[in-house]
């Protein structure tokens, strides 16, 4: 490879791999970003668009769950369907779809109209993320892979938190009076350029022996996320109605049933949606495992401390939005010393991650308990700094180690399994931590609202601590 970023090279035989260029592992690592930062950047806009849409909550929790669910719900068919059809292809129409899918959000002249923009939006992203981790998977090696899936790491984590700041900034800048439609319409000039890079740069990959889409694996997959995910993310803000209990009891049979078909095709010979020989991988069980956890925590933490600042503690957005700043510069320079850490001690940097977590989540607690309401980023400062090295020096290398054994010609369904598991957990923190904190507003206040789900997650973060020492001791 050239240093100008071409994708030939003089010492490659023509039967070899196609190789990822510098640009196009960047272009790559921008249609990552796109769907996590708008996962996380509808957070603060959601009282401004409550407002201008008059909006109540249960549909309002649906503009983030929208998208949440049809996100996860597709991830698994995505990834299959770039083995079968070329990664590239699937990301560049799952690009431009996004694209597309963003306007549509960011013109919505009603509340449903975005809601089913976003759930959309959600099956855009479905389609393009898988694609990047397969094409990493598929197009480096060695030294060259190890760099690409930490920089996918911490690009996956820096968008989590900087989206919520993004979307702080751009509904206070209100961008010729678009106000929060910034935060989705941001998106199209960027799809724009990244279309530009993929089709000059990104290299076609596929599976060298494709199976065909598992139609009986898809529907009950999709089912398993739906029964769980629609009733946890609705169920408060609706009231807990009777079919969100039907939802919830109906999922561990729709789950058992999928579990039961895919290891029948499994042992049939067949690909299936997910394989469950794929759970044999230690390395891919293990770091699943430990990103449940931390995944969770993860997204009720952003989700509860976006609606404690600015409905308890009176901030308005981009305040909001930029106390967390912070904590994406120190996880964003702390993720560059993440690969020699790891090269030099293994996975014990993850369980050391998770020790400076512990010691940043509870700094954050003791300072809502004693400084309430007078919060922003000076006081959540020192916590959230090393709340973020923490985080910083875990999800890159969990990343690393749930595919570090997977082989290239099941990258697809490696990276969309993998996917489909972070971003449910996403959803299901919102949902979970997001119930707690709010349910406890009304008899308990902001204050000890926020104390105690900050206490929970504080729990979990001992807990993917306690995980992490059970990794392979080495990332492959």
């Amino acid at each position: 490879m050239t240093e100008t970023g071409t994708l030939t090279t003089p010492v490659r035989s023509p039967s070899a791999p196609p190789l990822l260029s510098g640009l196009g592992l960047f272009t790559v690592l921008l249609g990552a970003a796109l769907p996590l930062i708008d996962f996380f950047i509808v957070n603060v806009a959601l009282p401004t668009i409550g407002r201008d849409l008059n909006a109540g909550e249960a549909v309002l929790e649906l503009v983030v769950a929208g998208y949440g669910v049809s996100y996860a719900v597709l991830l698994v068919l995505g990834g299959r369907l770039g083995d079968l059809f070329g990664r590239r292809q699937l990301f560049l129409g799952g690009m431009a779809a996004f694209g597309l899918t963003s306007l549509a959000c960011g013109l919505a002249p009603s509340a449903w109209t975005l809601v089913a923009a976003r759930v959309a939006q959600g099956a855009a992203s479905a389609a393009m993320l898988p694609q990047v981790l397969a094409t990493i998977q598929s197009a480096t090696a060695g030294g060259r892979r190890a760099k690409a899936m930490g920089l996918y790491g911490a690009t996956a984590g820096l968008s989590m938190v900087a989206g919520q700041i993004l979307g702080g900034l751009l509904v206070a800048a209100d961008i010729a009076g678009t106000g929060w439609r910034a935060v989705f319409l941001v998106n199209v000039p960027v799809v724009v350029l990244g279309l530009v890079l993929a089709a000059r740069a990104v290299p076609e990959t596929r599976s060298q022996h494709p199976e065909p889409i598992d139609t009986p694996g898809t529907v009950l997959l999709a089912l398993s996320l739906l029964t769980l995910l629609a009733p946890l993310t609705e169920g408060r803000a609706a009231g807990w109605p009777l079919w969100t209990w039907l939802s919830l009891a109906l999922f561990p049979l729709v789950a058992a049933a999928f579990y039961f078909v895919e290891r029948r095709e499994d042992r049939a010979g067949r690909t299936p949606l997910v394989p469950p020989s794929l759970f044999a991988l230690t390395s891919l069980r293990r770091g699943l495992i430990m990103i449940v956890p931390f995944s969770i925590g993860f997204s009720g933490f952003m989700f509860v401390i976006a609606v404690a600042l600015q409905r308890g503690a009176g901030l308005g957005p981009v305040a909001a939005g930029m106390a967390l700043a912070p904590m994406a510069v120190v996880f964003f320079f702390t993720s560059l010393c993440g690969p020699r850490l790891i090269a030099r001690f293994g996975t014990r940097v993850v369980t050391a991650g998770g020790l400076i977590q512990v010691v940043g989540v509870a700094l954050i607690t003791l300072t809502a308990w004693r400084s309430w309401p007078d919060l922003g980023v000076w006081e959540l400062l020192p916590g959230a700094a090393v709340a973020g090295a923490g985080q910083a020096l875990q999800l890159p290398v969990l990343i690393r180690i749930v595919l570090s054994e997977v082989p290239a010609a099941r990258a697809g369904v490696g990276s969309g399994v993998m996917a489909t598991t972070q971003q449910s957990a996403l959803a299901v923190g919102v949902a979970t931590l997001g119930t707690l904190f709010l349910s406890l507003v009304p008899g308990h206040g902001m204050r000890d609202a926020l104390v105690t789900t900050l206490l929970v997650q504080l729990a979990g973060v001992v807990l993917t601590t306690a995980l992490s020492l059970r990794l392979p001791r080495t990332v492959g």
